[in-house]
């Protein structure tokens, strides 16, 4: 497909249609509240590592986020175990004390929901490595969500990760595939990427689902079983993800 893709910084005027692009994110993944704290700090603060896909007609069709931060810092120099949710506390934390950024990590490569199977994600990654190594980085860092991986919420990530297909060596999961064919590699797995908590009546507002039972409930969209704690009201969802590395 033929897009253009640009920087916020450089066409601020699609920040409205870009938070207007319907998107397939479960609800219960935006009550994340780190990332619920920090997305919009990202659109206003780093809008030169933020990209916007518009299609010929001037429609916005995809988004990409990430942000800069120092991995070559003392408590850190590994990928975290908390993935996602780490990142952004970082990068945040490293603008505001006016840390030098050393790498960079996607935050999140979201294609509307009536373009997807057209090719876009791929595009937008590759928008989005060639946007990093613009901006003066060798690395960029992605905890990846995988997108297949919802159909198997009970099996372990580590088991996941590093599935292949028989047929090509490739990632068992097509979102992995993707950034292993633009050059990534899967470095380890985030266990506690994202947590999500709130009440058993949130949980049965974001979902539809009973919520009334303690134990592990698959939720669809879910990475991972949620687990209920029914007789105390609360439920509590973490989400692993893999870090790919992509060396510029």
């Amino acid at each position: 497909m033929d897009l253009t893709i640009t920087t916020l910084a450089e066409r601020p005027e699609l920040q409205g249609p870009m938070w207007q692009m319907l998107d397939t994110w479960p609800e219960f993944v935006i009550n994340d509240p780190v990332g619920w704290a920090n997305i919009g700090r990202i659109v206003a603060e780093l809008p030169e590592y933020v990209l916007v896909a518009t299609d010929p007609e001037g429609r916005v069709v995809a988004r990409a986020f990430s942000v800069p931060l120092a991995l070559d810092a003392d408590g850190r120099r590994e990928l975290p175990d908390r993935g996602w949710d780490q990142v952004l506390l970082w990068a945040f934390s490293d603008l505001r004390h006016g840390r030098t950024p050393d790498v960079v990590s996607a935050i999140e490569i979201t294609v509307a929901t009536d373009r997807q199977g057209q090719g876009i994600s791929g595009q937008m990654l590759a928008a989005l490595r060639d946007n990093v190594r613009r901006l003066g980085f060798a690395e960029l860092f992605a905890p990846v969500r995988p997108s297949a991986k919802s159909a198997e919420p009970a099996v372990s990530m580590d088991e996941y990760a590093f599935r292949t297909r028989s047929s090509d060596g490739l990632p068992h999961d097509p979102w992995l595939r993707v950034h292993i064919r633009a050059g990534g590699v899967v470095d380890r797995v985030a266990h506690a990427s994202m947590t999500v908590s709130g009440s058993t009546a949130e949980w049965r507002k974001w979902t539809g689902l009973a919520f009334d039972t303690t134990g592990q409930v698959e939720v669809p969209g879910a990475l991972a079983p949620v687990h209920v704690e029914a007789e105390r009201g609360y439920a509590v969802y973490v989400e692993p993800n893999v870090w790919v590395r992509h060396r510029l």
